[in-house]
């Protein structure tokens, strides 16, 4: 073989350290979008409870016009409360079947007392009362 092939040869093909360091390169660069996706997502089903727990309160609001008071349980958005005997109940108040679940899958919480009511999300962990719960 002469000089000339011997040096194509050997200057024809990548080496291991350096397809290694490509490899390493993309995993970085993965890994970093990842992150980033993952954070995204994490604000995505954040907003979209929020947004739920706004729509709850809003049929809630309108509940409170017809029947002067906070409904006893979400359902009362649903069905008509069996203790209407003036026939103040106007709805349903919630265009659903059912009040859906949060993006954790857990049912919203709900809390009455008196006129005043609540209602929450306990978001990502699901436990209630902790910083990461989801209010209106």
């Amino acid at each position: 073989m002469t000089l000339s092939r011997r040096r194509r040869r050997a200057t024809a093909g990548f080496t291991l350290i350096e397809v290694l360091l490509v490899l390493v390169i993309l995993v970085i660069l993965g890994s970093i979008v990842g992150v980033s996706v993952f954070g995204v997502q994490k604000q995505a089903l954040e907003k979209a409870a929020k947004t739920q727990v706004e729509s709850i309160e809003s049929a809630i609001k309108f509940y409170k016009l017809n029947m002067n008071k906070a409904p006893e349980s979400l359902d009362n958005l649903i069905t008509q409360p069996s203790d209407d005997k003036g026939n103040k109940w106007k709805g349903p108040y919630w265009e659903e079947d059912t009040i859906p679940l949060d993006p954790w899958e857990n049912e919203y919480q709900y809390e009455v007392n008196g006129a005043d009511y609540k209602v929450w999300s306990m978001g990502p962990d699901g436990a209630s009362g902790t910083e990461d719960d989801i209010n209106g």
